[in-house]
């Protein structure tokens, strides 16, 4: 079993900078593919960013250029920077695996790992 530990969220103001982490249980997997969600309340979990073993990102519309998603192999951390923050980027944050993968980027369906998640409250 794998878990999943995030932690950097917090309060801050519209036009600020945090930076996720998601630190995993198990020994660094060669091929994985692994992503930030993120759920506001009365919405539907969304996914943010994503990232796969060949380094391949992709982002969602709404945080194109703000966010930027990145793992330390040594560590077994995934980051997830975020800057220019809005106050729609209000949300419970989670971070998610998917491990031994040898395809693409995941959708949602595909993670089999998911994180607790740690909350970021961005106000005006």
């Amino acid at each position: 079993q794998v878990q999943l530990v995030e932690s950097g969220g917090g309060s801050v103001q519209a036009g600020g900078s945090l930076r996720l982490s998601c630190v995993s249980s198990r020994y660094y997997y060669r091929r994985y593919c692994m992503g930030w969600f993120r759920q506001a309340p009365g919405k539907e979990r969304e996914g943010v960013a994503h990232i796969i073993s060949d380094g391949t990102t992709n982002y969602a519309d709404s945080v194109n250029g703000r966010f930027t998603i990145s793992r330390d192999n040594a560590k077994n951390t995934l980051y997830l920077q975020m800057n220019s923050l809005k106050p729609d980027d209000t949300a419970m944050y989670y971070c998610a695996a998917r491990l031994g993968w040898y395809g693409g980027i995941c959708s949602r369906d595909e993670y089999n790992y998911w994180g607790q998640g740690t909350q970021v409250t961005v106000s005006s």
